[in-house]
């Protein structure tokens, strides 16, 4: 039985890339290949894929969130996130959403056959300049992200909120009246003490949940 992939990546080459070594592997099989985070989860859930490789910037809902998503419905799923980023940030928002892996884009060539085959038989794998961050990040203090103090609703309205969506755009997409986006957006405001929605989308910016390409 093949180890079953879905490619989750909004960059069209890069998934491309990604099932082009994926397919050149006997026993790995590409079920799917979605474009955003909300298809991810819509796929996954058709497609029970093993593994599921998660770009951890994109569109619409973000890797993180996506994931954890992923994983609640199905617990034996694997998630490995890519991302361009090494730094602390990511890589832990991604392994406290639950991902088994986490390779960065510039080595996933090289290291995400070993990371698929890995997290399927129940190991962590993480690219080797990520360890470093995640072993110095558990050596160091554990103060608290502003990000997960966010439910995953308030998370998916800030993301949406940096992605340049009007309050109207963003009710519509979550299925909301306009009057409660408000009140979350105002919640995101006290929460993350910051005044004006310029201050958020750096924010997002900040923390990965857009990003600038």
């Amino acid at each position: 039985m093949p180890i079953r992939i879905l490619i989750a990546d909004d960059h069209g080459v890069v998934a491309e890339g990604l099932k082009h070594l994926i397919e050149a592997q006997q026993d790995l099989q590409v079920v799917a290949i979605v474009g955003d985070g909300r298809e991810a989860v819509r796929m996954a859930k058709e497609t029970e894929p093993d593994v599921v490789l998660m770009d951890l910037s994109m569109p619409e809902l973000n890797g993180a969130d996506a994931t954890r998503a992923i994983l609640e419905r199905d617990a034996k799923c694997r998630v490995i996130v890519l991302s361009m980023y090494a730094e602390r940030e990511y890589v832990r928002r991604a392994l406290k959403a639950g991902a088994s892996g986490y390779v960065v884009k510039r080595s996933a060539a090289k290291e995400v056959v070993d990371a698929i085959r890995a997290v399927h038989s129940g190991q962590r794998y993480l690219s080797p300049r990520v360890a470093d961050v995640v072993i110095d990040d558990y050596a160091g203090d554990g103060k608290a992200d502003l990000l997960e103090r966010l439910s995953a609703r308030e998370r998916e309205v800030l993301q949406l909120l940096a992605e340049g969506r009007t309050g109207a755009e963003i009710a519509q997409r979550l299925s909301l009246s306009q009057k409660t986006v408000e009140t979350y957006r105002a919640r995101l405001v006290e929460k993350l003490g910051i005044r004006d929605v310029a201050g958020l989308v750096k924010f997002a910016i900040q923390r990965g949940l857009v990003s600038l390409d």
